[in-house]
């Protein structure tokens, strides 16, 4: 695995704990009316489908697991439909699609760091 590809996983894993830190046993309707705690976690996600974006196909390929597509998926629907949100979609990416996320990626830069 290239450096720069480390580096960016990284990225995606810090930023993955940082949603689900922020995210902790809040509703979406909650994110109705915090303003700060919405943008907090869409930048969140937003990093995890850049960083996703940026890293080889080789990575992809060698990873399967990940589902690469789909994160830079959300992170193409909320940069570009930023007026469209579903905050239920988001609630739901944070609490059941970001751990298991979080688990391939510490396993994966585990390996990786040995």
């Amino acid at each position: 695995m290239s450096p720069s590809d480390l580096v960016r996983l990284r990225h995606m894993l810090d930023a993955a704990r940082e949603a689900v830190v922020f995210g902790a046993g809040r509703r979406a309707a909650e994110l109705h009316r915090d303003r700060l705690l919405t943008l907090a976690l869409l930048k969140c996600i937003e990093i995890v489908g850049e960083a996703a974006s940026k890293i080889s196909r080789e990575t992809h390929a060698d990873h399967p697991e990940i589902p690469w597509l789909d994160i830079i998926g959300m992170r193409h629907r909320l940069i570009h439909a930023y007026f469209d949100i579903d905050f239920d979609r988001v609630s739901d990416t944070i609490a059941e699609d970001l751990p298991p996320l979080i688990a391939s990626l510490e396993r994966i830069v585990g390996e990786t760091s040995e």
